[in-house]
């Protein structure tokens, strides 16, 4: 008898170690999934479900290789672009707004472009008084980085980079 009470209690001791080792598989399985989830959301940190933007589409923004992704763009940059849109009066062409690691590549972006994290755009522009007009605007909003090229204006909010520049291109 007592031989099939240990065999009894083994079976059971067996079971136990089995469901705990089902639950902890189930709980990595979880954790493992939270992490993926987490990974992609890794730029997309402000929400853009009340953004109310007067005179730009999210698409404008979008990676040409990455439909939608122009919901990858900063909230609070994108406020700010809508402001100094209204404040220069005229349109703003938007030239590229957030940038895959592929795209990015692909048009000779920099390593550590902030259009990665959704935090830059260019604007096309044709003429100097477009281009006044746009500079001036962008720095009535508080953007204070700048690249200047021959078609267009890099403008950034990227605060882990140097404040208060203008390059050119």
């Amino acid at each position: 008898m007592t031989w099939i009470y240990l065999l009894i209690k083994s079976v059971n001791l067996i079971q136990r170690t089995l469901s705990i080792k089902r639950k902890i598989k189930m709980i990595l399985k979880w954790i493992k999934d939270l992490f993926k989830k987490l990974r992609e959301l890794r730029f997309t940190q402000y929400t853009l479900n009340n953004l109310d933007l007067k005179y730009f589409k999210l698409s404008e923004f979008d990676s040409p290789d990455e439909i939608g992704s122009g919901k990858k763009m900063d909230s609070k940059f994108l406020e700010k672009l809508d402001y100094a849109r209204h404040n220069a009066g005229i349109p703003f062409k938007i030239n590229s707004g957030y940038r895959t690691q592929e795209w990015n590549l692909k048009v000779g972006g920099r390593f550590g472009s902030s259009h990665k994290k959704g935090l830059a755009v260019d604007i096309g522009y044709t003429g100097s008084r477009e281009r006044y007009l746009i500079l001036s605007a962008l720095i009535e909003v508080g953007i204070t980085r700048f690249g200047i090229a021959k078609g267009f204006i890099h403008a950034d909010v990227d605060n882990l980079k140097d404040p208060n520049v203008i390059w050119l291109y």
